[in-house]
């Protein structure tokens, strides 16, 4: 009986192996659109370079969401993750929210090991362990803690795989792996707290979909890729 067991969880639960840069050697671009209540209201764009072993990954990220044709709430950004191989090896970022300024410095520590973080929300040592926040790599659903791109606060998390699934976005089927991403700590403020459903393609190594609710039900599609 356990033995069956064992079979049908291998079967079940699909395999997240670890996320390696080069699942992504074939990609010069990833373009997401950020819908809130169904509106289209700003994208997330993720570029690719490479130069041998490193590989250098740029975020593009711009939002506004009007009421009564006022600007409310506006969010823009432009970080850089570098890497070495599949190590992070550096990562920064530039955010103006509603006129605030955010940001993130994080280097990698070849002495400690960990990543030395100078951000708006927090600054100190942390584990190498730790994702960036970011939608274009699927490593964010292996991960015990994610780093916000945009402050570099660190949140504990739990992922959960919830079953197989099919969506369509602008026209495509996708078959998709659905996850959702918690925050451990339940005792944070609820606009603190990690609330994400994710929708994974594991065998082109994309997300093609995520969404929350916060002020607003938001979703992250992806529309194009290269």
């Amino acid at each position: 009986m356990k033995k069956i067991l064992l079979t049908l969880l291998i079967f079940i639960i699909p395999a997240l192996t670890m996320a390696h840069m080069g699942h992504y050697n074939n990609y010069n671009k990833i373009e997401m659109e950020i819908y809130r209540n169904g509106e289209l209201i700003g994208y997330n764009y993720y570029f690719f370079n490479r130069n041998g072993e490193e590989t250098i990954v740029k975020n593009q990220l711009k939002f506004s969401v009007k009421l009564l044709g006022a600007t409310i709430f506006q969010v823009e950004t432009y970080g850089e993750e570098k890497y070495l191989q599949d190590q992070l090896v550096s990562y920064s970022s530039k955010t103006l929210q509603n006129n605030k300024k955010k940001f993130v410095d994080l280097k990698f520590n070849k002495t400690t090991k960990k990543f030395d973080i100078n951000g708006s929300s927090f600054k100190g040592e942390a584990s190498s362990t730790i994702i960036i926040g970011n939608w274009w790599s699927h490593k964010i659903l292996e991960a015990d803690s994610q780093i916000s791109p945009l402050s570099g606060s660190i949140k504990e998390q739990v992922v959960t795989f919830k079953g197989k699934d099919k969506i369509n976005l602008y026209g495509k089927n996708y078959h998709v792996d659905h996850f959702t991403i918690k925050s451990k700590d339940m005792s944070l403020p609820e606009n603190k707290r990690l609330n994400f459903d994710i929708w994974y393609d594991q065998k082109n190594y994309r997300i093609i979909k995520v969404s929350y609710s916060r002020m607003g039900n938001w979703e992250y599609r992806l529309k194009n890729f290269e």
